[in-house]
């Protein structure tokens, strides 16, 4: 008898922040498919997720954009609130959007912003999820973070630092939440084939090429590669995977 994996996701509510980049867009698509109302937050991009939204609603899922600026957290309640009030209670959150960082040597001055960026503001979205998720008994939060937390590069110590402490913070929650019912795990893309990261100053087509070779897959990670483990750790098919992180890079931190 063929067995189908059973999501669970078509009575949930999903928030996925960041959602106009390659990562959240394509997370946001899968979890539509998977039958889940999803709210995706957008800061600067409204256009490109209303058309994330505009191609949900067109095949017949359910979808509101919601504006969200981690750094201004007196709002961060309120996004919470506005997505329960349109769709319903928050049941999965992915903490997905990001500050890219600054390549240069020294960013010790933006320390604090992305700090407050990439982990407070987060940490405090999540914070105003909770009750819900504990009085539906349900919950399911995905972090997404980076490799170059286990795997340092010159430059970016800001960011680093501030996924750093962002899982942390989801390992904590692990042990926490999880007597509620509420699972929370960590996702770490690799070099990731995005518009935004071709475009960086020290990638190019000749680093993918170069990376590609380097990995036992023979190609570097797509947004629905990622996509697609978010989906199934925020899914009632995952019953007991908590407090882990997930290397998302092809096994290319093998043979670094």
């Amino acid at each position: 008898m063929e067995m189908v994996m059973e999501t669970g996701l078509s009575d949930k509510v999903a928030l996925v922040t960041g959602a106009s980049g390659a990562i959240g867009k394509a997370t946001a698509l899968h979890l539509a498919a998977e039958g889940a109302s999803v709210a995706l937050s957008w800061r600067t991009d409204q256009d490109g997720v209303m058309n994330i939204v505009d191609a949900i609603t067109r095949e017949g899922g359910r979808a509101r954009a919601v504006h969200l600026d981690h750094s201004d957290l007196a709002t961060v309640q309120g996004v919470i609130e506005e997505v329960t009030e349109r769709l319903g209670p928050v049941s999965v959150l992915v903490a997905n959007a990001v500050q890219w960082p600054s390549f240069d040597a020294d960013e010790i001055s933006g320390l604090t912003t992305s700090l407050t960026v990439n982990t407070v503001g987060p940490a405090a979205l999540i914070d105003a999820a909770l009750p819900g998720m504990r009085a539906a008994g349900w919950g399911r939060i995905v972090a997404v973070s980076t490799d170059i937390v286990e795997q340092p590069m010159a430059g970016p110590l800001a960011y680093a630092t501030a996924k750093g402490a962002l899982e942390t913070a989801a390992r904590v929650l692990a042990v926490r939440e999880a007597r509620h019912g509420i699972l929370t795990n960590i996702v770490r893309p690799g070099f990731t084939l995005t518009d935004k990261a071709l475009n960086a100053p020290f990638l190019g087509p000749k680093a993918v090429a170069a990376e590609s070779e380097k990995t036992p897959t023979g190609r570097i990670c797509t947004p629905e590669d990622v996509a697609s483990a978010i989906t199934y750790l925020a899914s009632a098919a995952n019953g007991h995977i908590n407090g882990q992180t997930l290397s998302l890079a092809g096994g290319r931190e093998l043979v670094r």
